[in-house]
């Protein structure tokens, strides 16, 4: 039953929601994996808006900002919203040391796959926008960019949201 689908786009892509409903029709009680901190009053009216949605459904869910691996969840379909937060939460633990954070993500997410699951990792594709002004913003950009390339690699199914619409890459 292992496998790996990661579902990629921009900011409102409708990437999550596209997520959520694959993993519904996969499983009656799907796990939802919720990797986000609570940065600001702003983010977390996000989160609480994704965890509404979530209420109507019976979804498992569980918030884990950094060690994926720890939760067991042989033969469950998972959904992990979202990378990008995930890789956010150890660029910022790790002083905004790139190599470091890419070493830890790429260890972690071998270690949490290696389970008999199905998983739906969401992600953002920061790099298609333009190079930001700011050193730190390019730094995480290249993080994000070289995890999403690590976890493509590793993926049965690639797919890109483009205003709503899933596009096949892989």
């Amino acid at each position: 039953m292992k496998k790996i689908c990661l579902i990629t786009g921009g900011q409102r892509s409708g990437k999550s929601s596209y997520a959520e409903k694959i993993a519904l029709s996969l499983s009656e009680t799907p796990v939802y994996l919720a990797t986000s901190r609570i940065w600001d009053d702003e983010h977390r009216k996000r989160i609480e808006i994704h965890k509404e949605r979530r209420k109507a459904n019976s979804w498992i869910n569980i918030e884990e900002e950094k060690e994926l691996s720890k939760h067991h969840l042989e033969g469950k379909v998972v959904l992990i919203d979202c990378v990008t937060l995930w890789a956010t939460n150890f660029f910022y633990d790790l002083d905004s040391d790139v190599a470091e954070s890419l070493s830890q993500l790429k260890k972690e997410f071998d270690l949490f796959t290696q389970q008999d699951a199905l998983f739906l990792f969401v992600t953002n594709e920061i790099g298609m926008g333009e190079m930001s002004i700011n050193p730190i913003q390019r730094r995480f950009a290249d993080l994000q960019g070289w995890l999403n390339q690590y976890i493509a690699s590793q993926a049965d199914e690639v797919t890109l949201m483009v205003s709503g619409i899933p596009v096949k890459i892989k």
